[in-house]
This record gives structure tokens, C-alpha cells and sequence, in this order.
């Protein structure tokens, strides 16, 4: 059987000016972390009056909405997260963020109205549906791992047969969608290094035991590693980003600290990397007389895509808007998303909608989390309308579409 589904695109497009009006409040009252009060209040009104069941679980400001059909077949989850980025906005927009420290530069507010919009689509054909959707608004996505939370307080319970996720990109062309099989970003975890030396006076380096220069011996030798120890077919990246030492000119510290992050896009890989490090570290400290403390912190896991659940969201696509609204990836993307949470449970897939505005170079665009990130309004239509169509479509025919 095969649905048409042309119908979602107008219905979208009509509902545009109230998705723009709601992901604009959204944008200007930026909500950071777990909870998101505000923004939940939004969604909830945007959603008053449709046939839904909400579910909230203590640890999140996190919303399940359920839509039943008629009948009892297949399950279908969609999400959108809900939480900005601690940063001040600086686009000069008329609904710049009123929230100093927080700014919606992920597109977080789009994913949201984009959700409602299908919601909304959705819910005016429940009669027509041969199964259950279930709307995820997501808080804390933003490294706060807000899908485990949710997943956790037991609110995507029974888990659903798919689920789908859309990511808006401003380095994109307008209105494509891309995708992949298999990985497509990375585990995200935190890596912190502690080098204990013997502090003293700069000008008698004999008398202590410096941690600066073996902390940047470190720094060189991750380099070396990745290089040498990972294979370029199963890449890591590890980025020292901060390095911490001392309080003036004339003082050796006793301590450095180091501050980075490990990417990787397999779990083999992942603990391949850990191992390393805790190796590495200690041992270029003992070498020259201090010790090294290595801590990592868990992030998201590697977002696997299953190529079913790929090769269902691009004929939905192909047939909505035509071949050119497509683009298969090339290569995994080194960026992370709690999104993985999800996909570790459930096939599934999450897809990129470009969002650049019409005759911009997309290229030169500020990217996702700048503070002068923009985004085109209007391609949400088509968002709402790809997540109504794959819930419609999997519901009736799997991912045997």
C-alpha cells in the first residue's frame, strides 16, 4: 500500500504562521538544563484541546504526548528537545533572547514548534491512523542527558517499534534533508587530567618539579596516539581545550589541569581510548617525577542510525519533495547527540533539515552553537510535515514503505 501523502505539505504551510509564532516565544525566553518550565508551558498550550495523553516523570521537565488511532498496531516516536545553550545571543533579531547566559543556537525552539505542528496534523486525522504516536519534547539535551532521564522516570513505556528525530542546520542547503546509515555523530565524553608537581620559585626550576612542561608532553603525545594507536577507519578525535597552571610570573605551580573532550563512533572504539589515556597520562608524569590523575566522564553514546529506518525517511522524503530534498552523508558527523539514548532501545534515525535562509551562502553561515546563528522560519513547514508523513507511513506500512 502506498499512502499519498501530498496533503501534509499544505497543511503544514498553513500552520506555519502559528510555528513561527510559537517557536519565537520560545527563542526569546531561552530555558537551559533539565528543567525547562517556561517552554514546557508553551508546548502544553499550543497542545490544549487535542486528543493527546501527556506523561511527565520527576527528573525532567520532559513531555510524552500520545496519540492513539483507531486501532492498535505499531508505535511511532518523535522527538524534539527543548533546552538552548548558555551564551548570550547577539543576532539583533526582534525576538532575541530576553534571557542573559542562555540562547536558543542549536535550533532546539524549531524542533519544538516543528513537533507541535505534526501534533497538530496529526491529531485532525487521528480517525485515519492504524496506530500510536509519541510526541518526545526532550529538556536537557544540551550534555545534560535529559533522554536518559526520560527514558529512566519510565516515560516512553512500552518503548515504540521506531523513532525518528529532525535536526535543523544552518550550514545546509535550505529545505534538504540529509542522513545516514549506520553511525552518524559521535560519542561525546569529558576528559580532565590532573599533573601533581612540586611548586617553587621560577627562578630555581632545579628545585621543583615543574607539571606545565608534562602537561604539554601530554598534550603532544594524545596527538601521537590517536595517530598511531586508532585506526583511521574507526576514528577518534581528542581535543585538549583548556589547560590551567599557576598565579603569576614568577611562581611554579604545583598542578596543572587539563580539560578536553573524546569522540569517537563505535563503543570498541570508545573504551579503546579510555584504556589508552589512562595509560598515557600517568606514565609521561612518572617520567619526569609527578603523578597524573585521570578522570573521564561519561557523555552521550555514538547515534546509530539503522539503515531500515534511513532508507524509510528518504522515500518519504523523495516522494513529499522530489529526489534534489535529499542527500545521503558521505561520512559521520563528530558532533553527539542524547538522541542515541533512544536509538540504542529502538530502530530509528535522526535527520538534518537545512536551514539557511533562501540565497545565502550556506557555506559561510554561522554554524550551530554561535551566538549569531539564524535560522529560516519557513523550512519548518517542511519539518512538520516529514515528521506527520514517517508517522502516517510507519504506522501503516513499517519500514516496508
Amino acid at each position: 500500500m502506498t499512502l499519498d501523502q501530498s496533503s501534509w505539505r499544505d497543511d503544514a504551510e498553513n500552520l506555519l504562521p502559528d510555528l513561527v509564532e510559537l517557536r519565537r516565544a520560545i527563542h526569546a525566553e531561552p530555558e537551559l538544563g533539565l528543567l525547562n518550565p517556561k517552554t514546557l508551558v508553551k508546548i502544553k498550550a499550543a497542545l490544549a484541546g487535542l486528543p493527546l495523553e501527556f506523561r511527565e516523570g520527576p527528573s525532567t521537565t520532559g513531555l510524552i504526548a500520545t496519540l492513539k488511532g483507531p486501532s492498535n498496531g505499531r508505535t511511532v516516536l518523535l522527538r524534539g528537545d527543548m533546552d538552548a545553550l548558555p551564551l548570550n545571543e547577539d543576532t539583533g533579531l526582534d525576538y532575541q533572547s530576553q534571557t542573559a547566559g542562555a540562547m536558543h543556537a542549536c535550533g532546539h525552539d524549531t524542533h519544538v514548534a516543528m513537533l507541535v505542528g505534526a501534533a497538530k496534523m496529526l491529531c485532525a486525522k487521528r480517525e485515519s491512523l492504524t496506530g500510536t504516536v509519541q510526541f518526545m519534547f526532550q529538556p536537557g539535551e544540551e550534555g545534560h542527558h535529559g533522554a536518559r532521564f526520560m527514558l529512566d522516570d519510565g516515560l516512553i513505556d512500552p518503548m515504540p517499534d521506531a523513532a525518528f528525530a529532525l535536526h535543523v542546520m544552518p550550514n545546509a542547503p535550505r529545505g534538504v534533508f540529509s542522513g545516514r546509515a549506520g553511525p552518524l555523530l559521535a560519542s561525546s565524553d569529558v576528559l580532565s587530567i590532573k599533573i601533581k608537581g612540586a611548586g617553587g620559585h621560577a627562578s630555581m626550576p632545579h628545585d621543583t618539579i615543574d607539571p606545565i612542561p608534562v602537561a604539554c608532553e601530554i598534550v603532544s603525545a594524545i596527538q601521537a596516539m590517536v595517530t598511531r594507536k586508532i585506526s583511521v577507519f574507526n576514528p577518534a578525535v581528542v581535543t585538549i581545550a583548556k589547560i590551567s597552571a599557576g598565579t603569576t610570573n614568577n611562581i611554579i605551580p604545583e598542578t596543572a589541569e587539563m580539560l578536553g573532550t573524546i569522540r569517537t563512533l563505535s563503543a570498541q572504539q570508545r573504551a579503546r581510548v579510555a584504556e589508552e589515556l589512562h595509560r598515557l597520562a600517568p606514565g609521561i608524569a612518572a617520567a619526569h617525577g609527578c603523578t597524573a590523575e585521570v578522570h573521564i566522564e561519561p557523555g552521550f553514546p555514538v547515534t546509530v542510525c539503522d539503515d531500515r529506518a534511513v532508507g524509510f525517511g528518504q522515500k518519504v522524503v523523495e516522494d513529499m519533495f522530489g529526489q534534489a530534498s535529499w542527500i545521503t552523508l558521505d561520512t559521520p558527523i563528530m558532533g553527539a547527540e542524547d538522541f542515541a539514548y533512544v536509538l540504542e532501545k529502538v530502530p530509528g534515525a535522526m535527520f538534518f533539515l537545512g536551514a539557511s535562509h533562501e540565497g545565502d551562502d550556506w557555506r559561510s553561515c554561522c554554524g550551530l552553537h554561535s551566538n549569531r546563528m539564524v535560522l529560516d522560519d519557513s523550512v519548518m513547514a517542511r519539518g512538520a510535515a516529514l515528521h506527520a508523513a514517517m508517522a502516517e507511513r510507519f504506522l501503516a506500512e513499517g519500514f516496508d514503505a
